[in-house]
């Protein structure tokens, strides 16, 4: 069973977070505390989407072109049992991202050369103390580090979108992560709820194209905070069931420029995002996995820098084991939900979006 849920997990990987409140690219899994013994791994995800709009009103006719870039993730984890009933783990990853560009050659599409970019990266250490009653607390820190900038080229709708721009320079936070789990080893059965705390982030700004010179300021951005129920039960000989709901409090995510004094990225609403799968070993080398994910429409209007909402997607899976070591290679489609943007009301329809995953497992 325990290669069964390795492979399921790589399916999530890299993807399972697309387009989860636009920016989300880590479903924060603590699924590593619960390896055996000591252990390591390297993980890499890729996702290209395609996502493009067409103008309504005024612009109707237009076409935003493909105004998704393609990105990559690369984690990376440690786990070591300290004693009989404590386990450390160490966890890199890269939680929220962004890659937006509306390509110039739509124009006269109202945003086309626009642009955005958020960068993040996270390092979180774990405790976990495990009871004699198959229950389990753990519980640690994260330390986040979050970097962003944009450029909007919309003057049809704005003077000042002639040709703005925002940096907002590196800013690192604290944040901190409990949980509790609870497993029954005989039926690989295991339920683990775990809390990630929002992350305060206050960063240092630099605002172009208001005026003739350069406007400095400071910008508070919440990242928000989650909760994570995983779950997994044997249901038959070599066969898994499993899955997870996961909720962000998105409704607190606000980018609002000091001097512009306008929000550039807002969400009106929280996510809650499911997914479910089976895992089946086939032989001591080979096990293979497939699931389902879902993340309900909003349906609210959303902005130009993430005009999606919601999401379906179906992913498959693969591990090989040989001795101490797993490779598993997974990929994901991702139906995107059709979506209306607030300023001009483009609709977004038809998108997609395809996810690969790769994880190089060590246990010593």
């Amino acid at each position: 069973m325990k290669n069964v849920m390795v492979t399921a997990s790589i399916i999530a990987m890299g993807t399972s977070g697309a387009y989860a409140g636009g920016i989300e690219r880590s479903t924060q899994s603590v699924g590593v505390l619960f390896e055996k013994g000591s252990y390591a791994e390297l993980t890499f995800g890729q996702f290209s989407p395609d996502v493009s709009g067409n103008g309504a009103g005024p612009f109707t006719g237009l076409s935003s072109g493909d105004m998704a870039g393609s990105y990559s993730s690369i984690g990376l984890a440690y786990k070591q049992a300290l004693t009989d009933h404590i386990d450390m783990a160490l966890i890199l990853d890269q939680p929220i991202g962004a890659d937006v560009m509306y390509p110039v050659a739509n124009a006269p599409y109202p945003f086309a050369g626009s642009n955005a970019e958020v960068r993040s990266s996270a390092l979180t250490a774990l405790l976990r103390y495990r009871t004699e009653s198959n229950l389990s607390v753990y519980g640690g820190l994260r330390v986040e580090r979050v970097e962003g900038n944009v450029q909007i080229i919309a003057p049809a709708l704005m003077p000042a979108f002639t040709n703005y721009r925002m940096t907002g320079e590196a800013d690192t936070a604290l944040g901190y992560v409990i949980g509790v789990a609870w497993e029954k080893p005989e039926i690989a059965a295991r339920v683990a709820l775990t809390y990630n705390s929002k992350i305060d982030h206050t960063l240092d700004t630099v605002e172009l194209g208001l005026a003739p010179v350069a406007l400095n300021g400071t910008m508070d951005v919440e990242v928000p905070a989650s909760l994570n129920l995983e779950f997994q039960t044997g249901v038959a000989k070599d066969t898994l069931f499993f899955g997870s709901i996961r909720w962000v409090d998105w409704s607190k995510f606000n980018i609002t420029p000091p001097v512009l004094n306008t929000a550039i990225v807002s969400y009106s609403s929280d996510t809650v995002s499911y997914n479910i799968g089976v895992g089946h070993r086939f032989n001591e080398q080979w096990s293979g996995a497939v699931t389902l994910g879902y993340e309900g429409s909003d349906g609210t209007r959303v902005g130009n820098l993430g005009p999606t909402d919601g999401y379906k997607s179906v992913g498959l899976a693969a591990t090989y084991t040989h001795d101490n070591l797993k490779i598993t290679g997974g990929v994901r489609y991702v139906d995107i939900g059709d979506a209306v943007t607030s300023t001009i009301g483009s609709r977004f329809t038809d998108n997609s979006g395809v996810g690969f995953g790769l994880r190089i497992g060590y246990s010593f």
